[in-house]
């Protein structure tokens, strides 16, 4: 991967991080008052899943999609009026974090509902296959969500239909408080997918740049007609499940794993290995975070200059015309 393509994802990560720790820190004003579920700690995956998309490829998501909305393109300034819950949203300021939407880039649905996209993301792929479209759906959900049978029976389908639709696990070893070892059997997640005959590869969630390559090769094969795709990518999220707060005195993680994580972000893993590469990157960095922080500060602005959903708009946007 050549230099630009690597600060590319690089800043993309720096920027979900920035904007997630802004969020966090306003969240404490009372103002957002919807659930949230920050992605910080995962932000290489939603990264580098979407550099191997294209705009008219569709994305789906559950609860924690802050981050998969912003790596394939969606508004800042929308999604932050989303979160006060204002008409300027990408919902309209109907949905919150949780129920995002955005059709400008792809961005088809999150939801709350625990495996409630998979479905709705194989028969998106179904119906491009019908109509002969270049295009791939592609499903972000975690480990916990791997339990719920609609998975299995979505995995089954697409792999009966060869349909164009990629699965992407993110794996952070944890259902709220409950590991992976207390749910699951001992067996790796993308090997039970691929006994569904699904072709299923394993990544390094940290390395966002072995996660765009995985990704480049699971969305060539499912858009060329190879069928289904899955990828289990291990990861970690820092803060608590739902919140924006640390929660390590909860003590429901095994003493030292969080710092572990931290200590192998992958935002830093990548930002070490630029300044080993190229010379210059220093100065680009300092460049960076200040455009980085200039946007969030004017599209915070921006968002709240927006009015609340007015009562005369309520019956729309309700089903599809």
């Amino acid at each position: 991967m050549n230099k630009d393509a690597q600060i590319e994802l690089f800043t993309e990560m720096l920027r979900i991080r920035k904007i997630e720790e802004k969020i966090a820190e306003k969240y404490l004003d009372m103002e957002m008052r919807c659930p949230m579920h920050l992605s910080i700690g995962q932000e290489a995956v939603a990264v580098g899943v979407c550099s191997a998309l294209r705009k008219e490829d569709l994305v789906y998501s559950g609860h924690r999609a802050h981050a998969h909305y912003l790596a394939k393109g969606g508004s800042l300034t929308g999604l932050i009026a989303e979160l006060y819950g204002l008409s300027a949203g990408c919902s309209g300021g109907r949905g919150g974090s949780m129920h995002l939407t955005d059709m400008s880039v792809g961005f088809q649905a999150s939801t709350p509902i625990v495996g409630g996209t998979i479905p709705l993301a194989v028969g998106a792929a179904w119906a491009m296959q019908v109509r002969k479209l270049d295009t791939v759906s592609v499903v972000f959900f975690g480990d916990g969500c791997f339990e719920e049978g609609v998975v299995h029976e979505s995995l089954n389908y697409a792999a009966l239909k060869s349909l164009p639709v990629i699965f992407v696990c993110e794996n952070n070893n944890y259902s709220v408080y409950t590991q992976l070892k207390e749910r699951q059997p001992k067996r790796e997640i993308y090997k039970v997918a691929q006994a569904h005959g699904v072709q299923s590869h394993f990544g390094d969630g940290n390395d966002v740049v072995e996660i765009a390559s995985l990704s480049a090769s699971a969305v060539e094969n499912a858009r060329s007609g190879h069928g289904p795709q899955f990828l289990e990518l291990e990861t970690f999220r820092w803060r608590e499940h739902c919140g924006p707060n640390f929660d390590d005195d909860l003590k429901y993680r095994e003493k030292g794993e969080l710092a572990s994580w931290q200590d192998n972000c992958p935002i830093q893993y990548m930002e070490q290995k630029l300044k080993h590469q190229y010379e210059n990157f220093e100065s680009q960095l300092d460049v960076m975070n200040k455009s980085i922080e200039s946007e969030i500060e004017h599209s915070f602005k921006e968002a709240q200059l927006s009015s609340p959903p007015c009562i005369s708009t309520l019956t729309q946007k309700v089903y599809a015309q």
